[in-house]
């Protein structure tokens, strides 16, 4: 739901920005080539931050062919490519709401069997369905600049090195 709390900035300890939409697109593209399969990925950011672009870089990295959109209204969209890329949007979920009735119990065993990767935008609903499974958190936050977007990282456990260095600094080049 739009009134989600957003996570602390400081509570990620790794940042880079990005300065334009092909920027956090590309991003999105060097943080695909790391994926290996199993990976879940959450976006926090307020609309607008740019959490479906960078998905949409990810999916350029994975193959995908499909146009990436966010899955607002459909709640999850899935892609082939070199791993199948399921991508969800929970911004219109209730925390409480049964996300079996969407099928997100098969989808997190496909991802945990390495065969698919996990996006998910506004996860809060998801959270709850994690306990126990390693996953990376990206939080999005508008910059000062119309287009500039500072991009946070965490994980659990921490970050893989590779993406420790992708996000340690500015990321305008990608």
């Amino acid at each position: 739901m739009a009134d989600q709390p957003m996570p602390d900035p400081a509570d990620y300890p790794w940042r880079t920005v990005t300065r334009a939409p092909a920027a956090t697109r590309a991003l999105g593209a060097a943080a695909g080539e790391l994926l290996r399969g199993g990976e879940v990925i959450l976006l926090e950011g307020p609309l607008g931050a740019g959490k479906t672009c960078f998905v949409q870089g990810v999916g350029e990295a994975l193959g995908v062919t499909e146009e990436v959109i966010s899955p607002t209204f459909t709640l999850v969209n899935s892609f082939p490519g070199r791993l199948r890329l399921h991508h969800l949007d929970f911004y219109r979920v209730e925390p409480d709401h049964d996300l079996a009735d969407i099928g997100v119990p098969d989808l997190l065993d496909e991802v945990l069997d390495g065969a698919a990767v996990l996006l998910v935008e506004w996860p809060v609903p998801l959270r709850p369905e994690l306990r126990g499974i390693p996953r990376l958190e990206l939080l999005a936050l508008p910059g000062p600049g119309p287009d500039d977007r500072a991009w946070h990282l965490r994980g659990e456990p921490a970050p893989p090195a590779a993406w420790q260095t992708l996000f340690a600094g500015e990321a305008t080049q990608c």
